[in-house]
């Protein structure tokens, strides 16, 4: 019985941190004193092992996508702490995975949170009732974005939700939040975990996904990045975020061979580390 009751009470604790995409984001405005040249866009493909976590610096705005698996939780604050980050406007949790969201109860507690963006997609496991139970010692809701959805990073920049989608799918990988980077003529796209399916339904409004970079979804699984998708992509580099040496043999020889046929330059986070980009809104530099 009182296993039941706490089961209920972590239900009704995840439906009211749920919020519509009608939120209003908190006010933004004041900036990172960090920042060097708030001009330049920053992107860091931060290397956690098999998972996914993405620092955005622009304009005095950060964002962070997804906070890797638990183990790496220290180091991921580390490496913000690094940075000068004291700060973090958005948040986005792409999907549930513990891959994804296993170092996000830490950096709830580390740094100040604005917002925090999540799919409306629940999971019965630790790591989730940890991250539900930090937001609501932080006060924060969790934000159901809507596709077409944009948030605010300043002067001719914004990050765009491209999902979700209105479908069901079976695949908890395809109810992943896919964004989009616009920097001036820059633009990077980041494709959590969603698969084949996921990109099919996005390439019957194919303008929308070009891009300079992008995010593999998946860590470079076979079950995503299709030679139709890269095709309208048609990005100049791709990033692999995997762990060395990892179970799932990612990234797959057949997502390598789709990169090197359509001659795109790759980055892999088990090979070269953090890996991360720089621009101003016309070129990009990686350091």
């Amino acid at each position: 019985m009182k296993k039941i009751i706490r089961q209920l009470a972590m239900t009704v604790l995840i439906l009211c941190l749920f919020t519509s995409c009608n939120y209003n984001t908190r006010n933004t405005g004041d900036t990172n004193k960090s920042l060097k040249d708030e001009k330049i866009l920053k992107v860091h493909f931060i290397d956690v092992g098999q998972g996914d976590a993405t620092l955005i610096e622009l304009n005095g705005y950060t964002a962070l996508i997804d906070a890797g698996p638990n183990f790496s939780s220290k180091r991921l604050v580390n490496y913000l702490r690094g940075e000068d980050i004291k700060r973090i406007d958005y948040i986005i949790a792409t999907h549930p995975d513990e891959d994804h969201i296993g170092g996000m109860d830490e950096i709830l507690k580390e740094f100040k949170v604005k917002n925090f963006y999540a799919p409306k997609l629940t999971k019965n496991t630790e790591t989730f009732k940890k991250m539900v139970n930090e937001l609501k010692k932080q006060n924060l809701k969790i934000i159901v974005p809507y596709q077409g959805m944009e948030l605010d990073l300043g002067e001719e920049a914004n990050l765009i939700f491209l999902t979700p989608l209105e479908y069901q799918w079976n695949n908890d990988n395809n109810f992943s939040l896919v964004t989009k980077i616009n920097f001036k003529d820059t633009s990077i796209l980041f494709m959590g975990d969603s698969e084949s399916e996921v990109e099919r339904q996005l390439l019957k409004d194919s303008h929308v996904l070009e891009s300079n970079i992008v995010k593999l979804g998946h860590h470079g699984s076979k079950s995503s990045t299709s030679i139709a998708f890269l095709d309208k992509v048609a990005a100049d580099y791709a990033i692999i975020s995997c762990g060395k040496n990892n179970k799932y043999g990612h990234p797959h020889k057949e997502t390598i061979d789709k990169l090197d046929k359509l001659k795109i330059k790759y980055y892999r986070t088990d090979l070269d580390g953090n890996i991360i980009f720089r621009s101003d809104g016309d070129y990009i530099i990686k350091d």
